[in-house]
Parts: structure tokens; C-alpha cells; sequence
């Protein structure tokens, strides 16, 4: 045992330490780590018309949070178990784990030793895929195992949340995204890779590299776990959200898209800009409206960015008889001979309160 330990003692001593950067990166870890233990780590989120200002579940390393008692009342009537944190085992035991990651953290800035902070970002991540396993599973047996008695039955029907980003459950919409705390572990994830990416390098004079690694890295993280963007519209499947009819016409057709995912579609321009200028979501809530190119309409342009043209010729599905345009070249293109007004989107958000 004395042999071992004397071996490590040499091993350490003869080791490159950490740069004072990442020294101080780490310590940044630790203090972030333990914030994490204040704030909530996950939030779902549940939209419906019953509920027009939301109802929002949180998830704290210690407790559940939010609107529980609402939902759990919700939830019997689907036959869905009720929330409560005494039944997790896991908020008596992530604290713990969060608080021995800030150690973890702190004893490598202590130490600066490379191979520590090898094995601290490696069980860090190893960690996170973990929880987010247990997270799916409980996400999975809650949405499953249901009462066979309950007052509402759909045969075939499950209730799972998704992991992360949106899923529609009957008439509620579900957000399942990160909150603060989560955002924390994220961001601890991107700092300790960048380090072990620059002390791997052996230098910390090629920052920019090491910045790139760490932005591609959270960019990368984003798109593939948010997906926050435009989706095709199927016609004569999907309907407006603003007058509940079926799209039918896809030139003329239009989405909004939420910060959280959510994407709604509609069969004319105007439904976009009633809804948005409407009370479903808040002005910091839309992520970006996007209008069907009259031109190629199943690509759909950003609705700041493209120019609009009214004309009684147009005959849209709800009148608004406005088509968008990539630019005024593929407008002019396409209304030579036609009679109408060239609008914005400003101009038509203004128009239609």
C-alpha cells in the first residue's frame, strides 16, 4: 500500500500541471456546481386553452416544484400516478452527487493535475448520461402504467413527456427543457471539455481553437437536443391553429415557431399575424415566423426577411390574399401583371391587430 501510494506521489509530482487558466476554470466549475444545488435543473412545461397562462412542473435536486398539486389533479383523471418527492429516491441522493462534483472540481484546480481532470470531465459525463436514462425512464412509467379505472380511457394512449423539446398529449402541449440548474451542468460540461481540450494540446496559446471546439460544441448540443426551427407543412393534413380549418393551399400558408419547439401552422399569412399579435404567447416567447415562398412553397422563408405582396387576385384561404417573395426580383417575377401592394411584415402585423 505504502509502495502505491508513493508511486502515485511520484507520478503526480512528475506530471505537466494545469495552467493557471484552466486552474481557475475549474474553481469557476465548482462554485457553478454548487449553485446548481439552489436552483431548479428541469422544467416541463404543459400549454392547453384551459390553461392559457401555462401550467410548469420543476425539478429541483432535492424536491419537485411548481404547479404539482394541479397537475397530479390533471392527472387522475388519465389514470397517471400522482407526483410526489418522497416517492424519488433521487432527490435524496443527487445533491450528494452534484456536491461531490464541486469537490471533484475544486480538488482538481487543488491538485492540477491533468489526470484528475481527465477523470473528473470523464465521470462527469458518464453522470449525465445517467441521469438523463433515469430521467427517461421515469418519464416512460409514469406515461405508461396507468389506472385501468380512470375516469378517461383512450386505448393505445400514452402520456410520456419528451425528454427535451415538445410533444403534444391530447389537448396539452409539453415543453420538456432545462432550467437554470441544467443550464449550469451544461455549461460546466463545455468549460471542462474546453480545458482538457487545451491542456491536451499541452498550450493555451491557441485560444481561438479552443473557443471554436467549445462554441461548436454547445452548437451542436442545441440542434441536436433543442430542434428549435421550421417544420414541413403537409397538406390536408395538418390545420390552422387560428380558424381550425386544414391547410390546403401551401402558397399561401405560414408557422410560428416557440422558443420551447413548438410549431405552429397556418393555411394563410394573416392567421400567422393574428396569432402573434393574440395572447398564446408573448412577444419573447416566438422564436421566428416563417411564410411559404409563393415561388417554391415548400420552402419556407423568414417572414422579417422576405417581401409580401397583396392582391385581390390572390384568393387566399382566410382572404388575406398575401403571398411572400425571397426578394423583389422573384416578387416582380411573378406579379408583372398583376395589380397590388408590395408590404413587410412590420406593415402587416400593423394591419391586422
Amino acid at each position: 500500500m505504502i509502495g502505491r501510494l508513493f508511486y502515485f506521489k511520484i507520478m503526480m509530482n512528475s506530471e505537466k500541471k494545469l495552467s493557471s487558466i484552466s486552474r481557475w476554470g475549474m474553481l469557476i466549475c465548482a462554485l457553478a456546481l454548487g449553485a446548481v444545488l439552489l436552483v431548479p435543473m428541469w422544467r416541463i412545461d404543459l400549454d392547453a386553452p384551459q390553461y392559457p397562462e401555462g401550467l410548469m412542473l420543476q425539478i429541483y435536486p432535492h424536491k419537485l416544484g411548481g404547479d404539482v398539486d394541479i397537475i397530479n389533479g390533471l392527472n387522475h383523471y388519465i389514470g397517471m400516478k400522482t407526483l410526489h418527492t418522497e416517492d424519488f429516491i433521487e432527490f435524496a441522493v443527487l445533491p450528494y452527487f452534484i456536491g461531490a462534483f464541486a469537490i471533484f472540481s475544486l480538488l482538481v484546480a487543488v491538485l492540477r493535475s491533468r489526470n484528475v481532470l481527465f477523470l473528473f470531465f470523464a465521470a462527469f459525463l458518464l453522470f449525465g448520461v445517467i441521469a438523463m436514462v433515469d430521467f427517461w425512464n421515469w418519464e416512460y412509467q409514469y406515461g405508461h402504467d396507468l389506472d385501468p379505472n380512470a375516469a378517461i380511457q383512450i386505448p393505445g394512449m400514452a402520456y410520456q413527456p419528451p425528454l427535451i423539446g415538445f410533444k403534444q398529449l391530447l389537448n396539452f402541449g409539453a415543453y420538456s427543457i432545462p432550467d437554470i440548474g441544467g443550464w449550469i451542468f451544461i455549461g460546466v460540461g463545455i468549460v471542462s471539455l474546453a480545458i482538457l481540450l487545451a491542456e491536451w494540446k499541452g498550450t493555451w496559446q491557441s485560444r481561438s481553437k479552443i473557443t471554436v471546439a467549445a462554441v461548436l460544441t454547445f452548437s451542436l448540443f442545441s440542434i441536436q437536443s433543442c430542434n428549435v426551427g421550421p417544420e414541413p407543412i403537409r397538406i390536408g393534413k395538418d390545420q390552422c391553429d387560428f380558424c381550425k380549418m386544414k391547410i390546403a393551399e401551401i402558397q399561401f400558408a405560414a408557422e410560428v415557431v416557440s422558443i420551447k419547439g413548438k410549431v405552429y401552422k397556418f393555411d394563410d399569412i394573416i392567421c400567422a399575424a393574428q396569432f402573434v399579435n393574440g395572447e398564446v404567447l408573448d412577444a419573447g416567447d416566438v422564436f421566428g415566423v416563417y411564410a411559404s415562398n409563393h415561388e417554391n412553397p415548400s420552402e419556407l422563408l423568414k417572414a422579417s426577411e422576405c417581401t409580401f405582396f397583396y392582391s385581390e387576385d390572390w384568393r387566399s384561404p382566410m382572404n388575406g390574399n398575401l403571398a411572400a417573395f425571397i426578394d423583389i426580383k422573384a416578387l416582380q417575377r411573378s406579379t408583372s401583371n398583376m395589380k397590388g401592394a408590395i408590404q413587410n411584415w412590420k406593415d402587416i402585423l400593423e394591419k391586422y391587430p
